[in-house]
């Protein structure tokens, strides 16, 4: 800080030390932004989420089409990065609340000098867990292909039968202890800071894996719904962040995940249904 007469004038690493929740929400909002470009370009997949979506959305669609694709480890590698992109640009924002309270409470703290790069470790443990999780999706959707589960391209199951079971599997689970034990520690970030934030960088690293593994416990079964309607589907890709986001931070959110359980077990059991006895127009 440099003082000119009555003037205060502000250096940048006062001004960065003041305003380091600032720095660290906003390296979030490019973090996501840098995700949801890739997505909507689909890198490397050979066509756009936009064309995949108009595909998965056109009435000459239907399950069932779609090329066989060729799995190699490049192909699986790029399977991979798609997953963890789409998950780094979906629920990123939903993790925003606790890493903004974590970068206050390290800065009131001993390591007060270390709050943003903390953070960053936070951050990072926080995607290496949904990078885990993206390896699972991975090796479900290569299987998925090889068993003929799937559409290849379409990237999306090809039978309602498959599909309404996957319905009705995401719509259980929202009734289960296990979801409501980790959506608990994710919408009470006071209450999991207070019980495992731990100390130093390793500490940080280790805090946002474990807020990460919290997370995936509470959401993988509602990502497994982009089996069912299209894995680069931006429409569902948008409606099931916004769903995350609206679930961890709305009041009632058990009653708000309980009544989404409702509805999918319903709309599973109709295409169960429907593939059984076929439900006429």
């Amino acid at each position: 800080m440099i003082e000119t007469g009555q003037t205060r004038v502000i250096g940048p690493v006062e001004w960065a030390v003041r305003h380091d929740h600032l720095i660290v929400l906003g390296a979030v909002v490019l973090v996501v932004v840098l995700a949801l470009v890739y997505t909507v370009l689909g890198v490397g997949m050979g066509m756009s989420a936009i064309d995949m979506t108009r595909m998965v959305q056109s009435a000459d669609a239907p399950r069932g089409m779609g090329k066989a694709v060729h799995w190699s480890m490049a192909y699986a590698l790029l399977i991979f990065l798609m997953w963890w992109i789409m998950m780094i640009a979906m629920m990123t924002p939903s993790a925003a609340p606790m890493l903004s309270l974590y970068t206050a409470l390290k800065r009131m703290g001993p390591d007060g000098g270390h709050a943003v790069s903390f953070s960053f470790l936070f951050l990072g443990g926080y995607l290496v867990a949904w990078a885990g999780f993206s390896v699972i999706a991975s090796a479900l959707q290569w299987v998925a292909d090889i068993a003929g589960l799937t559409n290849g391209s379409m990237m999306m199951l090809n039978s309602s039968v498959f599909a309404g079971i996957v319905l009705v599997g995401a719509g259980v689970y929202q009734f289960s202890t296990f979801k409501d034990a980790c959506l608990t520690h994710c919408r009470s970030p006071a209450y999991f800071l207070a019980k495992y934030r731990y100390p130093g960088a390793f500490g940080a690293l280790r805090t946002g894996a474990r807020h990460g593994l919290y997370c995936v416990g509470c959401c993988w079964a509602l990502m497994a719904l982009l089996f069912v309607g299209g894995i680069m589907n931006l429409y569902w890709i948008a409606g099931l962040a916004i769903y995350v986001l609206a679930e961890k931070t709305m009041p009632n959110g058990r009653l708000f995940s309980r009544l989404t359980g409702g509805v999918l077990i319903v709309s599973g059991g109709y295409l169960l249904v429907g593939a059984v006895l076929p439900i006429p127009n």
